[in-house]
Order: structure tokens, then sequence, then C-alpha cells
């Protein structure tokens, strides 16, 4: 197993401990190292692709995991953020219901021979869900308005890069047989 598969497996192994110090208390300083492992894992996922594509380390388990990993990693912490009522349910549901939607374009695409790569409107959302994410786990009062404009950006953003996807990619939907 190469270093960029490592890491992605790492960031998986350490889905697990964020959940438990999102959920449980156990020491003072929970949230604190919940958003330590949230940043570390979310480091992990820019830092693979980036070793992965650098050094041809590129592989069909990271081309499946990778995304795997980043959508068990976000959705983790939105469904936990819910449980602590920091975001609106719906609101999750909007942003989990994309990557389902993604992922099954993606599916039938790699069915036809066809590889979707990411856009930049769904690097942008992803910048900006991550960035929600750590302040919403932060949980600092004086950053809820600030907390709240890139909720509603990220929020944005998850409709208008699956909108974009889909437009740019309806041919896949084509009934080719």
């Amino acid at each position: 197993m190469n270093l960029p598969n490592k890491l992605t497996m790492f960031r998986v192994i350490l889905i697990p401990f964020f959940v438990v110090f999102m959920l449980v208390e156990i020491t003072a300083f929970d949230k604190w190292i919940a958003l330590a492992i949230f940043i570390i894992a979310s480091l992990t996922d820019l830092l693979d692709g980036k070793i992965a594509r650098k050094y041809n380390l590129v592989t069909n388990f990271g081309k499946f995991m990778d995304p795997l990993a980043d959508k068990l990693l976000v959705c983790s912490a939105l469904i936990c953020l819910v449980a602590l009522n920091r975001i609106p349910a719906w609101i999750v549901i909007v942003i989990i219901a994309r990557e389902f939607i993604i992922s099954g374009f993606r599916l039938i695409a790699s069915d036809n021979g066809v590889v979707i790569a990411a856009s930049y409107w769904g690097k942008f959302k992803t910048t900006f869900q991550m960035i929600m994410i750590c302040l919403m786990i932060a949980d600092i009062a004086a950053l809820n308005p600030v907390t709240a404009v890139v909720m509603w950006a990220a929020l944005i953003l998850t409709v208008v890069s699956l909108i974009d996807y889909l437009v740019k990619n309806k041919d896949v939907m084509k009934d080719t047989k």
C-alpha cells in the first residue's frame, strides 16, 4: 500500500475517534480534540491527492477510497453537528443528497468508461464545507455571524456545484444501449 492510500486509510481510522470526541464527554477539551482530529483528517485528504498525482501513485484503490473517506468524514461531522443542534438537519440532508447524486452519477459514468473530474465549484464547495464544519465544532459565540455566512455559502456552493455537475455531464445519463 502506497503513502497516499495509507493517508486515506488513516483518515478513515480517525473518523470514529472524531465522532467520540464530538458526542461523548470525556475531557474539558473534547471539542478542541475533535477539531484537531477533523483538521488533521482534512489535511490528509489534501495531501494524499497531491502526493498521488506528483509521484504517479494513483491507484484504483485510491480512486475509490479517497472520495469515500472524504464523504464519510464530512457526513459524520455534519450528523454530529445536527445531534448537537449546531446546524439544521435540512441543510445536512441537502449536502448529503448532493453527495449521493454525484456518487451515483460517477458510478454510471464509470460503467460507461467515462471519468468525471472534480470541478472548481466542487472544490470551492468542499473548502467552504470544511471551514463551516471547523467553525461549528469550535462553536465560538463571537464567530456565530461568520459561521452563519459560511454555512449559507457552503449550502449555495453545494447546490451550484450539483447543478454545474449535472449540466456538464448530462450526456452520462443518456441511454446508450
